[in-house]
């Protein structure tokens, strides 16, 4: 399989985030829409900021900065009218980041919700929340099988088709007295 005649066997599974840098990058919203980019396929600077709405000065030093921190790399080179055009793509297929710890702020879960803002309100959306009451078994279980169902689906994705975005949240919430903040 290839990405926009870039071997994806190339690539590695994962790039585990473990430095304050590489933190700082990813937890730009503009920089996460970039990495959204570069998701299936390399792409210049002018088709990045044509692709998010920058100017390519401010897409240019977005880029560099994930780039410094190994989450972007430089794939192809071309010579264009005698200027190198680089072509960028992501470092890894999955980007895993640390565990924000008790309070952090999930990064992840900030651009889904700014990126789900974003989206324009006509286009069909399914959207949901629930609260469940489960077992530790069945906390499990579906964790699991919602791991399973996102697998499946970014195994049949296809660059051509226009994208599409899944996030998912299963978690237990603070205890009322805790996220109150103790206030009673």
């Amino acid at each position: 399989m290839t990405i926009a005649g870039m071997p994806a066997d190339d690539l590695p599974e994962t790039f585990h985030v473990t430095t304050d840098e590489q933190l700082r990058a990813v937890s730009n919203l503009t920089r996460h829409r970039i990495m959204a980019v570069l998701r299936f396929e390399p792409a210049t600077i002018t088709q990045i900021a044509e692709r998010v709405g920058l100017a390519k000065g401010s897409s240019s030093y977005h880029v560099r900065l994930l780039e410094r921190a190994g989450l972007v790399k430089v794939v192809r080179t071309r010579k264009v009218r005698g200027v190198t055009e680089r072509y960028y793509a992501m470092a890894a297929r999955s980007i895993v980041l640390p565990d924000p710890g008790e309070g952090g702020p999930d990064v992840l879960m900030r651009h889904a919700v700014a990126d789900l803002e974003a989206a324009p309100a006509d286009d069909e959306r399914h959207v949901r929340m629930a609260h469940l009451r489960l077992t530790d078994e069945q906390f499990a279980q579906l964790g699991a099988r919602l791991q399973a169902l996102a697998d499946e689906y970014q195994e049949l994705s296809d660059p051509s088709l226009p994208d599409a975005s899944l996030v998912f949240a299963l978690f237990h919430p603070a205890p009322r007295e805790q996220a109150d903040g103790g206030a009673k």
